[in-house]
C-alpha cells in the first residue's frame, strides 16, 4: 500500500446499550473517494432492510462510475445524487416484490471528495443524518436535518429552546423510501488539507453536541482513525441511546491514519 497522502476515511458502527439490533450501515470506499451511511428508520418494518439495500446500491453504483464519480467537481454532486435516487429505486421495488416490508425506509448521507484542482467536498443527504466540517478547529453542519422539528424551527414556528424540547423531534420530513419522488439535498464545500469530514447516525448526535464533537476532534489531532473511535467510545460513555454510526476523512497517509482494521471497505467487485 503506498504512503502517498489521500483523502482516507475510517468508520465504525454500534449498536449502543439500548437498541437490540443495529439498523445502521456504512461503507468507506478509499479507492473511490466515496464514503456513506444510512440510519434505517426506528419504529418502521425492515428499516435495517432499507439501509443495507442503500449501502449495496451506492457501492455498486460507484465502482461501475470509478474515477467518473470525482473526475469533474462540477458533476460530483449530481452524480452522487443520482446515486442515492438509485438507492430509494431499490427500496421500492423491494417493497412491491415484499409488501410485508411496506413502509420501510432509512436516512443517509454520502460524501466524495474531487481533489483537484482545489479539494472539494460534495455530500448528498435525506433525514437526519449530518455531515460536518471541522476546520482550524471550528465545526460547520454541512447539511440540514430533514426532520418535523426543523421545519418549524426554518418556518419561524418555535424556537432553539422550544425545538431542543420538542417532543416530536426526530420525526423525519425526508429519507429514502418515503416517497418516489425523494430528491437528495446537494451540497459542495471548499477544503483545505487541515479539514476533518465527519458523517454521522443521529446515535452521535443525540449524545454530543457540536461543541462536544469539536473538542473529540481537536483531541484527535487529525488523525482519523483516533476521531472515530473518541466519537464513537464518547457516545456510548454517554448512554448509547440508539445505535451510533461514525466516518471520519482526512487528508493523510494509511501509516498516519493508523490501522484501518474497524474501515468497513466492501470487497473488490
Amino acid at each position: 500500500m503506498t504512503n502517498t497522502a489521500r483523502w482516507i476515511g475510517v468508520g465504525r458502527t454500534e449498536t449502543g446499550h439500548v437498541r437490540q439490533s443495529n439498523q445502521d450501515d456504512f461503507a468507506a470506499i478509499n479507492s473511490c473517494n466515496f464514503w456513506i451511511l444510512a440510519d434505517g428508520m426506528g419504529g418502521h418494518p425492515a428499516g435495517d432492510v432499507a439501509a443495507h439495500i442503500t449501502i449495496d446500491v451506492a457501492t455498486e453504483q460507484v465502482k461501475e462510475l470509478a474515477t467518473a464519480l470525482t473526475d469533474r467537481p462540477e458533476t460530483a454532486a449530481e452524480r452522487l445524487g443520482k446515486i442515492l435516487i438509485a438507492a430509494n429505486e431499490a427500496i421500492h421495488e423491494k417493497v412491491r416484490a415484499e409488501p410485508s416490508l411496506k413502509g420501510m425506509g432509512t436516512t443517509v448521507v454520502a460524501l466524495t471528495i474531487t481533489p483537484t484542482p482545489t479539494a472539494v467536498a460534495h455530500v448528498a443527504h435525506l433525514g437526519d443524518s449530518r455531515a460536518y466540517r471541522f476546520h482550524a478547529g471550528a465545526l460547520t453542519q454541512l447539511t440540514r436535518d430533514h426532520t418535523l422539528v426543523a421545519m418549524l424551527l426554518q418556518r419561524g414556528l418555535i424556537d432553539e429552546a422550544t425545538a431542543r424540547a420538542y417532543p416530536d423531534r426526530h420525526i423525519l420530513a425526508k429519507g429514502l423510501g418515503m416517497g418516489l419522488e425523494m430528491k437528495p439535498e446537494l451540497t459542495s464545500t471548499p477544503l483545505t488539507n487541515e479539514d476533518l469530514l465527519i458523517l454521522c447516525s443521529d446515535g452521535l448526535t443525540k449524545m454530543l453536541d457540536d461543541a462536544d464533537i469539536a473538542s473529540v476532534l481537536a483531541r484527535a489531532a487529525g488523525n482519523p482513525r483516533r476521531a472515530c473511535h473518541d466519537l464513537i467510545e464518547q457516545a456510548l460513555s454517554r448512554g448509547g441511546e440508539d445505535n451510533v454510526t461514525v466516518i471520519v476523512c482526512a487528508h493523510t497517509t494509511p501509516t498516519k491514519a493508523g490501522s484501518l482494521a474497524i474501515d468497513k471497505t466492501p470487497p473488490a467487485m
